[in-house]
């Protein structure tokens, strides 16, 4: 009896759990899957280059942290001649980036109107729809 109570209480608490991750969940705004992603840092154009030799030279490893580990090492001991190559592409994929939003911003400071009387128009018509599929369904079965 006593352990049949302690299940219960335990799946109340996480009926309340689940409950506000949901809240904190729908209160974040849906990301724009249109939007541009963020250029690698310097680290991280280096990395691609690092997991492609590292993997030829360790081709039995499987685990993302060692070949992480060692590339964190490996930059660390670079010196900053050595890094350069890897911070001007860097550099470049942070330009592409910024015309890349500039076309991306302008896009939807030109398109908020569009895409509202768009967005308007379609859930207008698909609720239209639904709405005389179920009316003309009631009406015949009356």
């Amino acid at each position: 009896m006593k352990g049949a109570k302690s299940k219960g209480k335990g799946d109340t608490k996480l009926g309340v759990r689940k409950k506000a991750s949901e809240s904190k969940k729908s209160k974040k705004a849906a990301k724009d899957p249109n939007k541009p992603k963020r250029p690698p840092s310097a680290f991280f154009v280096f990395m691609e280059e690092f997991r492609k030799s590292y993997k030829e030279k360790h081709p039995g490893n499987k685990s993302v942290a060692i070949v992480g580990k060692a590339g964190g090492d490996k930059w660390k001991q670079m010196t900053d001649a050595e890094k350069a190559p890897y911070q001007a592409k860097a550099e470049k994929r942070k330009a592409d980036y910024q015309k890349s939003m500039d076309a991306y911003n302008k896009k939807l400071a030109a398109g908020d109107d569009a895409d509202e009387d768009e967005s308007d128009k379609s859930k207008s018509e698909v609720h239209d729809d639904d709405d005389d599929d179920d009316g003309s369904e009631e009406e015949d079965d009356d």
